[in-house]
């Protein structure tokens, strides 16, 4: 069998990369090549390898790179950690499929364990990546609880905005809306046009309407580009609504399976390539 080729960026490469890249070779390394690197990297904070090690996973090996050492290379994912990444490489050449997770930086996160929590994290999203690309079938019995540590959820984060918890959930409510949360939630940044096939939803109007009853709650933002508006997860909701957004996804992938498959075979997909910096 052919391996696929993952590579995870982040701006240092010195922590949410590596621990991205040491958790799915750990979990998958029979099915996947992993690399990392960063967009302006930096040497390897400490903290971040002995979280590694205690959650069990060997830390040897990792190196900090330059993305540009990957130039010319192609890959069969490339996946963006953090939003400066993202901005910066929103179209890596030679990506078949391109995802922007955005994950808190653990050096300046609050709480007592902010590289164990971050870490936690990364591996509820590995997991649930491995599910929806089907690529490995044993992984649903597999670490998706991520008992090693237990994490406050609760912890504050930095610039996060306020959000009424009555408003927050009312909103997930509708289908459409629930279903756009989780399906931004895994692919990171996506348009009304994505969304409508996604959900087979003939309906525009309908499909934008939920949309702005989510961004008009602040649980989205949005981005134009030219004829393009792309949504995304709003990085200033507080920790407890990520953490409901990102467990209902992981813990329901069959619940998006079939919007992501038809997403996946979407012909004229939106280019991003003019959108990077």
């Amino acid at each position: 069998m052919n391996k696929k080729s993952v590579l995870f960026l982040c701006t240092g490469n010195s922590a949410r990369s590596q621990m991205a890249e040491a958790l799915l070779t750990s979990k998958a390394a029979e099915s996947f090549n992993v690399y990392s690197a960063g967009t302006n990297p930096e040497a390897i904070d400490k903290r971040a390898v002995e979280a590694i090690k205690r959650f069990g996973i060997d830390a040897e090996g990792l190196v900090s790179k330059d993305v540009k050492t990957f130039q010319g290379q192609a890959f069969d994912y490339v996946i963006t950690l953090c939003d400066k990444a993202n901005t910066e490489c929103r179209s890596f050449p030679g990506a078949g499929k391109q995802l922007a997770w955005d994950f808190a930086d653990p050096k300046t996160r609050a709480g007592q364990h902010p590289f164990s929590a971050t870490l936690t994290e990364l591996n509820n999203r590995i997991s649930m990546f491995l599910l929806v690309e089907n690529k490995l079938a044993s992984v649903a019995s597999k670490d998706m609880s991520a008992d090693a540590y237990q994490v406050d959820l609760q912890e504050p984060v930095s610039g996060a905005i306020e959000i009424d918890p009555i408003a927050f959930y009312k909103c997930l409510t509708d289908d459409i809306r629930l279903k756009s949360l989780m399906l931004t939630h895994y692919h990171g940044e996506l348009c009304v046009c994505e969304l409508m096939v996604a959900l087979d939803e003939a309906s525009q109007p309908k499909v934008s309407r939920n949309l702005a009853l989510l961004k008009k709650a602040s649980i989205i933002t949005d981005r134009k580009h030219g004829q393009w508006v792309f949504y995304r997860i709003n990085p200033a909701l507080p920790l407890w609504a990520k953490s409901v957004i990102a467990q209902t996804t992981e813990n329901n992938v069959s619940l998006i399976a079939a919007p992501l498959n038809r997403l996946d075979e979407m012909n004229n997909r939106p280019n991003k390539e003019s959108f990077c910096r």
